[in-house]
């Protein structure tokens, strides 16, 4: 299959929303930054080239002065808090969780809210007081404390779920990246196919924005050349365009 065949559902979609005098709704979420690197480089130049807002979620135990310094100057970075130390805490037998019920509620929340002072004094002009837990995973029992620990938003994957929190959901809804395979770029087509059938699911007007999942440390070239051509696409496109979190906060109530 040919790259304009790959990517002719996704303009022949967002075509449909033209007409119709819509405008399809895309962010952008980047996790597990700590460092500047050469794909964190890559990573906003893109952003820049095509004017993209990024939340990039930062490790705080393992971040310091040297990314601060990085992103001083980037005004499409905003920085969310992607848990404390993104260490597993979970027995071996199941799925990777930093913020679950397996160690004492009140240190996992003394640690988050650490997590949130930390980065608010390294980052102070473009930090945003949002929640990404590690791997997406967090005890549910933890959601009701998330404001008392200094966070406005919880960023997960999939659809938001109807649950007790004290914070609104803003979630990703499409990773790149093929975790339970060949570990890089899912294949192009099979992307494609997932954001048309997000857009689909909002046609009618419901739904949240599609938030695009990315992780730069570990982008193949594939992933990388997906991210260019969808924004390329999205950019030349009046149907589509990118928001920032904290355009994605002004609206959001908590669920439950």
């Amino acid at each position: 299959m040919t790259e304009d065949a790959i990517w002719q559902p996704l303009q022949a979609e967002l075509a449909r929303w033209i007409h119709a005098s819509r405008s399809a709704k895309f962010w952008l979420r980047d996790d597990d930054a700590v460092e500047p690197t050469a794909a964190l480089d890559r990573l906003v130049g893109l952003a820049n080239d095509f004017d993209v807002p990024v939340t990039l979620a930062v490790i705080p135990a393992h971040t310091g002065e040297a990314l601060a310094q990085r992103l001083a100057a980037e005004h499409r970075m905003s920085v969310a808090v992607h848990g404390w130390s993104h260490e597993n805490h979970a027995a071996k037998d199941r799925k990777k969780q930093e913020l679950g019920a397996d160690r004492p509620r009140e240190l996992v929340l003394r640690q988050l809210h650490e997590g949130c002072t930390r980065l608010a004094g390294l980052h102070p002009g473009r930090f945003t007081p949002v929640l990404v837990p590690p791997w997406n995973r967090i005890d549910t029992a933890l959601l009701p404390y998330l404001g008392a620990c200094g966070f406005k938003a919880l960023s997960v994957f999939g659809p938001a779920k109807p649950v007790e929190t004290s914070v609104p959901q803003i979630n990703t809804h499409v990773d790149l990246m093929d975790w339970h395979g060949t570990r890089g770029c899912r294949e192009h087509a099979e992307l494609v196919g997932a954001i048309v059938e997000q857009l689909r699911q909002r046609f009618d007007g419901s739904g949240e924005p599609i938030g695009i999942l990315t992780h730069h440390l570990v982008h193949d070239e594939p992933a990388w050349t997906f991210l260019t051509k969808l924004f390329q696409l999205v950019a030349r496109t009046p149907g589509g365009r990118w928001l920032s979190i904290a355009d994605l906060m002004k609206s959001r109530k908590p669920k439950g």
